[in-house]
Formats: structure tokens, C-alpha cells, sequence
């Protein structure tokens, strides 16, 4: 999405897309498979920008895109909760309830610089340990003091204690993400709506970067191809273009999980309206399961679920595979539906770790690979936790710094 979203704003036609897949799309391709329509994970659409919005849809003329509020709920202790969990906790058990309110009140919140003690000072201990801990536990499948505070930036669901108040009587549970929109035929429509004014022989597929020599400005294929550039713009993760360009770096200062997503087609429908539902707790194996059904108003139960890893763990698919199904069951989601269809992608990575050391080394390599000509930015390239809008925006401010000759 970075690459032909630069693609689209440089005022040149001297430029060449590489990928090392044989699609474009990278995470975020469709599967299309016994009538089931199906992303590598859940990819909604949240644009806070109607003129990027405007021109992915000038793109994709004909495509029916829904526009959807959304309905998202937790799974805790066999009781749907609304999310944000820190605004319903009076949705809980009376002694549950009370517990986290008291808690919330009497939090001490003097903040800390880690992820998890951000969490226990904004919402105190009933909070954090019963939903925000566990979860993103899960969810990042590591150690949430090693996070930085400020981990997930403005997608993280803040709330004061007035607003937990407040929505006790006029429930206002609006978030970044309260509506979206989502394509008929999946979300490769937006990658293939970035690609339609780009030339086919601009992007090469199956031909990635094998090595960059810095000084030279020189990159080397993996087909064997040498080329030589003014700019450089990469979305690989950058530990990935660190090695490539052969700079050093502590490889335990850019850490980051992988996340194993099925998708999963039954032959009848499920649990109605709601898009999606997390599970903090560990009974489960996976963090969130989705319903594409429910958005795109089919009469199949369509999911996509979603389980967490260390980067180095192996990933048994078929032992997940039937955990997953027993924790359908026991969720209730899954009760006489037939499995008729399935799929499964392990990314990796899937979620980076923000954390001081990171953010230092960041900047720091920034700077020299900037020198050099080369921005590294994305999801992945600038190792942060971003939406796909905010990456097109991204390339296109590098583009147009490209175009003044900034």
C-alpha cells in the first residue's frame, strides 16, 4: 500500500515498484474461496481524510463498499460487554463492578513510562487485570512492561473517569474506528484502487531487494537486477532494511510478534450484528474473531480469528486449528454450524513493539538511511502502530517533498 501510494504522488514516471511476492498487496490481499470472501486478517477502513477516501473510491467505480457502524463487544466470563470494556464496566457483576470503580477512583496515577503501568495509572487494577492487560497480553505476545507507554498512539481507547461516569446513563461508546467502510470483493480493492493509474511495467513482482549498498546508492534484486537510485523508499520491516543495507543494530531492540489468522466459512449463520469480539481471557487461545457476515450481510457465518505469538515461537496450525474450534464452541459462537470452508496465514511480523529502545534506534538509523536518500516508512518500515490511511498519507507527504526538492 506504502509503495504504489508513493507511486501515485511522485511527479515522475522514473521510478520502479519492486516486490519479492507474486501479488501486490502485501498483508492486506484477498481470498476468495467457495463463496466466501476473506483478508489475510481483518482490514476495515477508517478514514478520517474524505479526500484520500474520495480517491480510493474514484478508483473503484462499480465496487459496492459498505459503510458500517460498528458494533464490537467482549467475551468475559460468558457475558458480551460493549467495548471499550473501561467504559461499560457497569455492564459487569455488581461485585465486579464495584471493584473497578473503586479501583478506577483510587488509582494511583502517577504514570510510569512502560505500557502497563500507563495502564494500571489511567484505570487502576480491576480495570487493567480484568480486560487492558490480559488482552493486549495476547494480543502483542509479550511482557507489556517492555512497551512503551504511548505504544498504540490514538488507537488506544483513552477514557477519564467522567467519561466512565457519563456512560453509565447515555452510553457514547465513539472511537477512532465507530464507522468504516468495507468492499464487496475484500480489501485488495483499495491495493488494486492504488495500482490502476500505476503502469504494469512499473511494478516488478517477484523481484525484491536482495541488498542496498548505501554509498553507492546501488540496489541489487533478488533476480540479480542492479539498480541505482536518487530515492529509496521502502515499507520493509525495518530490521529487514537494516540488514540489507548492512548496518549494525541490537537485534533485541526491534522486537514484534506474528500472529496466526484462520478464516473460517460455516454453512449457516451465527450470533447477529456484532463485527467483531475480543477475549481476554486465556481460556480462549485466540484475541479477537471477527464476522464478515454480519458485514457484508451474508446468510453464511464468515470469520476471521486471530491468536497471537512470540516472533520466535512455532506455530502449530493444526493444534491451533482445533483449539480454535473448541473455544467457537465454548464461546457459544459456534454451536450447529458445519465448517464448509477454510484458510490460514501466519504474519510475520504482525504487530511491532514500541518501546524506548526502538524509538531511539529509529531515529537514530533514520537519520543516517535519510542521508543516503532513503525513507523508510509504513506500518513496518516506520515500526509503528498505524492504519493503512495513515500510510498512504505518509508516502504521499514524501512524495511531495520529493516534487519541491525538499
Amino acid at each position: 500500500m506504502t509503495g504504489l501510494a508513493f507511486a501515485n504522488f511522485v511527479d515522475s514516471d522514473d521510478y520502479l515498484v519492486l516486490e519479492k511476492d507474486t501479488e501486490i498487496g502485501g498483508w492486506c490481499k484477498t481470498i476468495k474461496q467457495d463463496g466466501f470472501v476473506w483478508d489475510f486478517s481483518g482490514h476495515f477502513f477508517h478514514f478520517r481524510h474524505p479526500d484520500i477516501e474520495q480517491f480510493l473510491r474514484d478508483r473503484m467505480v462499480g465496487e459496492d463498499i459498505k459503510t458500517v457502524v460498528k458494533d464490537s463487544r467482549i467475551l468475559y466470563k460468558d457475558a458480551w460487554i460493549d467495548f471499550p470494556f473501561q467504559k461499560n464496566i457497569h455492564q459487569l457483576p455488581k461485585d465486579e463492578f464495584i471493584e473497578c470503580l473503586h479501583d478506577l477512583v483510587f488509582r494511583d496515577d502517577d504514570g510510569g513510562q512502560s505500557f502497563q503501568s500507563m495502564l494500571y495509572a489511567k484505570f487502576g487494577r480491576g480495570i487493567a487485570e480484568k480486560f487492558l492487560i490480559p488482552y493486549n497480553e495476547k494480543l502483542y505476545a509479550c511482557d507489556l512492561n517492555e512497551l512503551d507507554a504511548d505504544a498504540m498512539g490514538r488507537f488506544f481507547p483513552y477514557a477519564s473517569l467522567e467519561d466512565i461516569v457519563r456512560n453509565m446513563k447515555d452510553a457514547d461508546n465513539a472511537s477512532y474506528n465507530s464507522t468504516f467502510t468495507y468492499p464487496r470483493n475484500g480489501a485488495i480493492m483499495y491495493v488494486n484502487a492504488l495500482a490502476k493509474d500505476v503502469p504494469d511495467d512499473k511494478i516488478c513482482l517477484g523481484d525484491g531487494v536482495a541488498s542496498i549498498d548505501l554509498p553507492a546508492k546501488r540496489v541489487t534484486t533478488t533476480t540479480g537486477r542492479v539498480i541505482e537510485f536518487e530515492y529509496l523508499i521502502s515499507s520493509a520491516p525495518f530490521d529487514q532494511l537494516l540488514s540489507l543495507a548492512t548496518l549494525p543494530y541490537p537485534a533485541e531492540d526491534l522486537s514484534y510478534n506474528k500472529v496466526l489468522c484462520f478464516n473460517l466459512g460455516f454453512d449457516s449463520k451465527g450470533p447477529e450484528d456484532v463485527h467483531w469480539v475480543y477475549f481476554p481471557e486465556r481460556c480462549y487461545p485466540f484475541y479477537r474473531v471477527g464476522f464478515y457476515d454480519n458485514i457484508m450481510g451474508d446468510t453464511r457465518m464468515s470469520l476471521y480469528v486471530e491468536l497471537g505469538y512470540a516472533a520466535d515461537a512455532k506455530v502449530d496450525v493444526e493444534a491451533a486449528r482445533e483449539a480454535v474450534l473448541n473455544g467457537l464452541r465454548d464461546a457459544g459462537i459456534v454451536t450447529t454450524q458445519q465448517l464448509v470452508s477454510e484458510h490460514n496465514v501466519v504474519l510475520d511480523p504482525a504487530y511491532v513493539h514500541i518501546t524506548e529502545r526502538s524509538k531511539a534506534l529509529f531515529a537514530k538509523m533514520d537519520d543516517i538511511l535519510r542521508s543516503r536518500g532513503v525513507y523508510s516508512i509504513g506500518r513496518y518500515g516506520g515500526w509503528t502502530y498505524c492504519s493503512i490511511e495513515d500510510n498512504i498519507i505518509e508516502a504521499r507527504a514524501i512524495a511531495q517533498q520529493i516534487n519541491a526538492g525538499i
